[in-house]
C-alpha cells in the first residue's frame, strides 16, 4: 500500500513527462494540463491504496486513457457542431430563438450527404472555429458555455460571475459577429 508522502512523490516525478507526453499527442497546452490533472486525480482517487510499485503503470494507462477520451469528445464535438449563422433570429435585432429548433434541420433528404457537402461542411466548421477564436473573450466565453456547453443563461450568468442579460448580450454580439463575417466569406446558411 502507497502512502499519501509516496503517492505525492510519485506524482510529482511524472507530472513533466506526463504533461509532454500529452501536449505531444493532443497539442493544445491547456487540453494537456486537464488530461494530466484528470489522470491524477483518477489514480488518487480509484488507485491511491495500491502498491507503490503499481502505481506507474496504473498511471500510464489512465492518462491514455484520459487522452483517447479527450479525442472522443473533440470527435463528438466536432461532427454535431452546427452553421453558427443558422442562429441568426429574424430580422437585424437577432430577436429570440430557440437551438432546438435551429437544430432540428430539414427532416427530408438531411439523411444522405454527398462527399462535397461532407467537405464544404468540414470546411465551414474549419473557418466557424477559427471565427470564434478571435472573438472577444468574454464574448467568447458566454457564447461557447451557451451553445457548445448548452447551459441556460441562469448557469452560465453563475459560471461567469455575471448577470443574465450580460450573458445575453455578450451571445447576442457574438452571433451577430459570426454571422456577419460568414456572410463576408460567403458562407450562406
Amino acid at each position: 500500500m502507497a502512502t499519501e508522502q509516496e503517492l505525492s512523490d510519485f506524482l510529482k516525478s511524472v507530472e513533466k513527462r506526463a504533461y509532454k507526453r500529452s501536449l505531444y499527442h493532443v497539442r493544445n497546452e491547456e487540453a494537456a494540463l486537464d488530461i494530466v490533472q484528470d489522470s491524477m486525480l483518477k489514480l488518487a482517487e480509484h488507485y491511491g491504496d495500491k502498491p507503490a510499485d503499481e502505481l506507474p503503470m496504473l498511471f500510464q494507462r489512465i492518462l491514455s486513457n484520459c487522452t483517447l477520451d479527450w479525442f472522443r469528445r473533440q470527435k463528438t464535438r466536432n461532427a454535431l457542431f452546427t452553421n453558427l449563422s443558422d442562429f441568426e433570429g429574424p430580422g437585424e435585432d437577432g430577436g429570440d430563438f430557440d437551438v432546438l429548433e435551429a437544430l432540428q434541420g430539414d427532416d427530408a433528404g438531411s439523411m444522405a450527404e454527398s462527399a462535397e457537402d461532407t467537405t464544404r461542411r468540414a470546411q465551414v466548421l474549419r473557418e466557424i472555429e477559427l471565427l470564434i477564436q478571435e472573438l472577444p473573450p468574454r464574448q467568447r466565453e458566454a457564447f461557447l458555455m451557451r451553445y457548445w456547453e448548452e447551459m441556460d443563461t441562469a448557469e452560465t450568468a453563475a459560471a461567469m460571475g455575471c448577470s443574465e442579460g450580460s450573458v445575453k448580450t455578450h451571445c447576442f454580439r457574438a452571433l451577430q459577429t459570426l454571422s456577419k463575417a460568414l456572410k463576408a466569406k460567403g458562407i450562406q446558411p
